[in-house]
């Protein structure tokens, strides 16, 4: 599920940032699993079991730790280095270290605290969205009252990044063909597969086995304690939300203001979740052709084109770019592939404000052979700057997803298998995020997690949001949540997009900072256009 940086080589435009930043990265996270023991898609009966609330002497030294505050090169901003155990289990077995970064209070009013902010992924830069969007872009009576602050998750960013492929090995991977047509390619994808989670498997040593989102919940506890915050307050989109609850969860008593802006849902198995996703990119394509054919620019078709029509014309022009791939302007030679446009598409799904872009970008390449525009939506996409450079957006994805929970298929076979569903779910996207979905049988470190219910009993009202054409966190899954959390309000955007809060609706806005400065939930039921 994604999260983004500012794009660097596409239009933007504040929302789109924003957006971007909170997106969830579907093409590896679509392996975000479950165990098969569910696949009929029923809530599991495991619950997630409150931690005690008194500390254990063991993980007293990390509670009492004093950060160390200093510059971070940021006008306004403060760094410093948090210590947490490697293995919770284990506290004495070494630590891992949290880059974590604040902007203090700028009003004079009444202070609230600190409030956490986290854009999802897994794998987003906490810190990097907090400089870029959240610290100067939440509104001014928010950032007046409330230290910003932000901690990139174990194994992102500045967090011990975990490191995968280098730049080179990235664009072989990226455009690797996700449709394959005989066994050869198969044969190849499922090779890419392998290469990339082994070279995973060592850097750094023994990281890749504590980087589960309990962990990362169990660090912001922490950071909670060592901030002086009574109570955590916490903005998590997409997969943060996941975050969110997980902390909501483990430390029900400690649950401050949290707002769940995207929500995914824990009780989900991984062919469920893929398929939900799967048909959630094929309702907003549906909303982007309505779009696109009301505009004499449409490459797709014009008036009276249905959105399944458009959906053929593209999935044509995918066909021809898998056996054609067309010139972009690249300094690297990379040419448009079926799989970079395929991404390219994905990326402007997030939010209606990038549709002008990509028809001019699908216009670019359909009629004038001319790949660089979907090339550069890909390339915000997987985070990849003009010097062919990754951020470790798509390792740390990887990492966490694939040891929250089992992988959703184990073989190719089954992926075949479930073609058809996949297909039926998004004739333009199905397939390739089926096979998308192989991505964790391979990975070197056993999972640890299975799909489970939350239910939080005993915490402060939660506000959970969710979109009705959200892309990446389908609607029924912010449904599925807020039924499970005990102190739960449901807040709906009825819209396009992925995620709701700061994107343009003032219902949203208003419900959202009336919780967050004075604590009044929503009424239930609140709907938003």
């Amino acid at each position: 599920m994604q999260t983004r940086r500012t794009p660097r080589r596409i239009r933007a435009t504040a929302r789109l940032t924003a957006t971007l930043l909170a997106a969830g990265a579907l093409l590896v996270s679509a392996c975000s699993s479950g165990s098969p023991t569910t696949a009929g898609g029923g809530s599991p009966q495991v619950v997630l079991a409150a931690l005690p609330r008194s500390t254990p002497s063991a993980l007293a030294p990390y509670y009492a730790q004093r950060l160390s505050w200093r510059g971070c090169g940021v006008p306004g901003f403060e760094c410093a280095t948090m210590k947490a155990p490697l293995d919770y289990a284990k506290p004495g077995a070494g630590d891992v270290r949290l880059a974590v970064a604040r902007k203090k209070a700028t009003g004079k009013g009444k202070p609230l605290g600190s409030l956490l902010v986290n854009p999802g992924g897994p794998g987003g830069s906490a810190v990097g969205y907090l400089q870029q969007y959240a610290a100067v872009g939440y509104p001014a009576e928010i950032r007046a009252h409330y230290d910003m602050v932000a901690v990139d998750p174990r194994g992102v960013a500045r967090s011990e990044p975990v490191t995968c492929l280098d730049g080179r090995r990235m664009d072989a991977y990226t455009q690797t063909d996700i449709t394959p047509d005989d066994q050869k390619e198969t044969d190849e994808l499922v090779a890419e597969y392998k290469s990339f989670a082994e070279s995973c498997g060592t850097r750094p040593a023994g990281l890749l086995r504590h980087v589960s989102t309990v962990e990362a919940a169990r660090d912001m506890d922490i950071l909670r304690s060592v901030l002086g915050d009574p109570k955590l307050n916490y903005v998590g989109a997409s997969y943060g939300t996941f975050l969110g609850a997980t902390y909501a969860g483990l430390f029900p008593n400690r649950v401050g203001r949290l707002v769940l802006d995207g929500a995914m849902d824990p009780s989900l198995p991984a062919r469920r979740m893929n398929l939900d996703q799967t048909a959630g990119f094929e309702t907003a394509f549906q909303a982007f052709s309505k779009d696109c054919v009301r505009h004499p620019d449409c490459p797709l078709g014009g008036k009276g084109t249905s959105a399944a029509q458009v959906g053929d014309h593209l999935k044509a022009f995918f066909g021809k770019l898998d056996a054609h791939p067309i010139p972009a302007g690249d300094a690297d030679g990379r040419k448009l592939g079926e799989a970079l446009a395929t991404t390219g598409v994905i990326a402007a799904m997030y939010d209606e404000a990038a549709w002008e872009q990509l028809r001019e970008a699908l216009t670019s390449a359909m009629k004038e052979n001319d790949g660089a525009g979907l090339l550069a939506l890909s390339d915000s996409y997987y985070e990849r700057d003009a010097n062919g450079r990754y951020s470790n957006l798509m390792s740390a994805n990887a990492a966490v997803n694939c040891l929250d929970l089992p992988p959703a298929f184990s073989t190719p076979d089954q992926v075949k298998a479930a073609l058809p569903e996949f297909e039926k779910a998004s004739p333009v996207f199905g397939e390739g995020l089926a096979w998308a979905s192989l991505n964790c049988a391979y990975w070197p470190a056993k999972a640890t997690g299975e799909p489970h219910r939350i239910e939080a009993r005993g915490a402060a009202p939660i506000i959970v949001v969710g979109t009705t054409r959200d892309p990446a966190t389908p609607y029924p899954w912010a449904r599925s949540l807020s039924r499970q959390v005990s102190s739960a309000r449901l807040l709906t955007y009825v819209g396009d997009g992925h995620t709701a809060y700061g994107r343009g609706s003032t219902c949203i806005d208003t419900a959202i900072d009336t919780y967050l400065l004075h604590g009044t939930p929503p009424t239930r039921g609140k709907r938003c256009l």
